[in-house]
């Protein structure tokens, strides 16, 4: 039975990481998509990261989405420690790790890899 809670975690904690690293993904690629298009000025707001351009933008999200991929699969097989707790603070656990990390480290990421992208002439 603690091997199917653990399998049953890990799944929601992937699940939860990989929803909350897509919506951070779309503050760069949205904006990048609509750079120098006119009638679209108003998507400059969800520009937050500032990225160098929207190719290096686009390629920054692609760049970081398969670093993420590499770096998720070991904890996919080695999996979330089941700890004995409610399934309220469980949660609460979870979602603070897994679904804040997933928010925060595409933005850190996507930024960096950016930044060393926009140094590569005919790229930036």
């Amino acid at each position: 039975m603690e091997i199917g809670k653990q399998l049953l975690i890990t799944r929601g904690a992937l699940t939860t990481f990989s929803i909350a690293n897509d919506v951070a993904k779309y503050f760069a690629i949205i904006p990048a998509m609509f750079a120098g298009v006119t009638g679209y000025q108003g998507l400059d707001a969800l520009n937050i990261m500032h990225l160098a351009s929207a190719q290096s933008a686009i390629l920054s999200a692609v760049v970081f989405n398969a670093l993420v991929i590499v770096a998720l699969v070991p904890l996919a097989l080695r999996g979330v420690r089941y700890r004995p707790m409610s399934a309220d603070r469980m949660l609460r656990r979870n979602l603070a790790l897994y679904g804040l990390g997933g928010l925060i480290a595409p933005f850190i990421g996507i930024k960096l890899i950016d930044l060393l992208i926009s140094l590569i002439p005919g790229i930036g």
